[in-house]
């Protein structure tokens, strides 16, 4: 009988007991007082129990425990550290011991998050800095706009995020997004996908609380502009997918579908595991063209019993006057840290410029 596999790594591995003892060794050869014993103890007890960040965060503070010197000497010492480390995710401990230990040394921190998210991200670190003094923190942050390296200014709009995944909720932007308008602005058009992207999320995090502020941004935008047509439909996505007219309206798909649809999910009964099969036929039922965004939309079934519905991406198309055609798209069905599969009878929907127009399910069992 062959042996069981063995279980994918977690990203919490990543800071596991032979990447603090490398991280160790470079200190002790940067700072000869670092005290290496003092450290490993810090970081190894209990953490089998400690999630990712909280691996982080635990080794910025026992840098600052086994780290000789003042704030700033230590913050020194890390930075030479930096370019040593060679994983871009490890390197966000630094950031956390700035926004740790540094609240009491504003610009001097802020400087070093600006040198330490060319190894990694400074993401995380720079919220606590904005909560603390946001208009002296975007204004810095405003200047990292004009940074010629592209992590530094996407560090610009990333940090100051109002939801940003994992971080620290900025609830005064969060309340109201215009301080960080500046920022967006000057960087709408920057030449790095990698720093557009970062606007786009951006402004998707202020859809959800301010939607209409945002399309009247985007309204007075030339959406013929290639990069800045690419941000806002990006920006809109979750709009999109929830039917909202005004969204629909901005790139062309207003109208609603004059189509006759139909919708298919093969097999009708699978396992957790199993690739769930869709199928749209779509006939045009206009004398015209017509631009089409295509979703598809699964109620999954709660452990309670009811079911709570999940909006996909599936296409966007221009359908053709009184033309055919078949659409396929296919997903495993699995279990994510995200979301978890419950038997039972899963309803699917098509969903066309933001309207429902054909069902079918499928069985988990």
């Amino acid at each position: 009988m062959p042996p069981e596999p063995s279980p994918p790594p977690q990203l919490k591995d990543w800071f596991d007991a032979v990447r603090y003892r490398a991280i160790a060794k470079e200190l002790a050869d940067i700072a000869p007082k670092f005290r290496g014993d003092d450290f490993m103890k810090a970081v190894i007890d209990g953490l089998e129990g400690r999630s990712l960040m909280q691996r982080v965060h635990q080794c910025a503070v026992a840098v600052d425990a086994a780290l000789p010197g003042t704030y700033q000497q230590k913050v020194r010492a890390l930075q030479k550290l930096a370019p040593r480390i060679g994983h871009e995710f490890v390197t966000i401990f630094l950031g956390d011991f700035v926004a740790t230990f540094g609240l009491g040394d504003f610009d001097f921190s802020m400087e070093a998050l600006r040198f330490f998210t060319v190894f990694g991200t400074a993401e995380f670190a720079v919220r606590p800095f904005i909560v603390a003094d946001q208009k002296r923190a975007l204004q810095t942050m405003l200047e990292w706009s004009a940074d010629p390296d592209d992590k530094v200014r996407r560090l610009a709009s990333e940090g100051s995020r109002p939801r940003l995944p994992w971080g620290m909720r900025l609830q005064a932007l969060v309340r109201d997004p215009e301080p960080t308008a500046k920022i967006l602005d000057a960087l709408k058009e920057d030449e790095s996908l990698f720093v557009r992207r970062s606007v786009a999320n951006h402004l998707n995090d202020i859809t959800k609380d301010h939607h209409d502020y945002v399309l009247q941004r985007l309204e007075a935008w030339n959406l013929e502009r290639e990069h800045l047509r690419w941000i806002a439909k990006h920006a809109c996505r979750t709009l999109i997918k929830r039917g909202h007219p005004r969204a629909l309206k901005l790139f062309g798909f207003g109208r609603k579908a004059e189509v006759l649809a139909k919708l298919a999910a093969t097999p009708s009964r699978l396992d957790l595991g199993q690739r769930l099969t869709l199928t749209a036929a779509l006939t045009s039922t206009s004398g015209r063209s017509q631009r089409l965004a295509i979703d598809y939309v699964v109620h999954y079934v709660k452990a309670s019993g009811g079911s709570a519905e999940k909006v996909f991406k599936w296409t966007e198309l221009e359908l053709a006057a009184y033309a055919e055609i078949e659409l396929v798209k296919s997903q495993v069905v699995r279990d994510f840290t995200t979301r978890k599969h419950y038997a039972g009878r899963h309803r699917v929907e098509l969903q066309i410029n933001g309207q429902r127009v054909a069902e079918t399910m499928f069985v988990l069992v």
